[in-house]
């Protein structure tokens, strides 16, 4: 009897000892992306009552709280996504982003020497408003070149 007392003591030290260590939290790799963050999972385990799978990620800079990351991953990281994103994925999505900026640009730049100059448009009202077609009459029975 003294002899099962004793193991159960030795048990509740060590895993006393134990709880004060530091844990060391490992998880799988799932990829990476294009700004260099690592993403990891812990898999969901039912039997011991962890229902939803652990997703993290590692920043290429430790101390930028305000890191970017892509969407693709972001869903995935919230859970929103089950599978984590492919890397085609990601790229074409990163050229596409990047297509559209550069059209954002293109009109900014087309529409921007009207800013520049500080001349705008005044907007027509009443029947001025209206496109004028020669082959369309201005009043019933007149046309835009020759009165009747």
């Amino acid at each position: 009897m003294a002899q099962e007392g004793r193991s159960i003591l030795a048990m509740i030290f060590r895993n006393f000892i134990q709880s004060l260590k530091p844990r060391q939290i490992i998880g799988t790799p799932v990829g990476k992306d294009y700004f260099g963050n690592k993403y990891f999972e812990i898999a969901a385990d039912p039997r011991i009552g962890k229902r939803k799978p652990s997703r993290w990620f590692e920043p290429t800079e430790k101390d930028n709280f305000e890191q970017e990351i892509p969407a693709e991953w972001e869903a995935w990281l919230r859970g929103r996504r089950e599978a984590p994103p492919t890397e085609e994925e990601v790229l074409r999505n990163l050229a596409l982003m990047q297509q559209k900026k550069q059209n954002a640009a293109e009109i900014a730049s087309k529409y921007s020497g009207a800013k520049n100059l500080g001349v705008l448009q005044q907007e027509k009202k009443g029947i001025e408003s209206f496109p004028k077609y020669p082959e369309y009459e201005i009043m019933p029975g007149k046309s835009q070149n020759c009165e009747k």
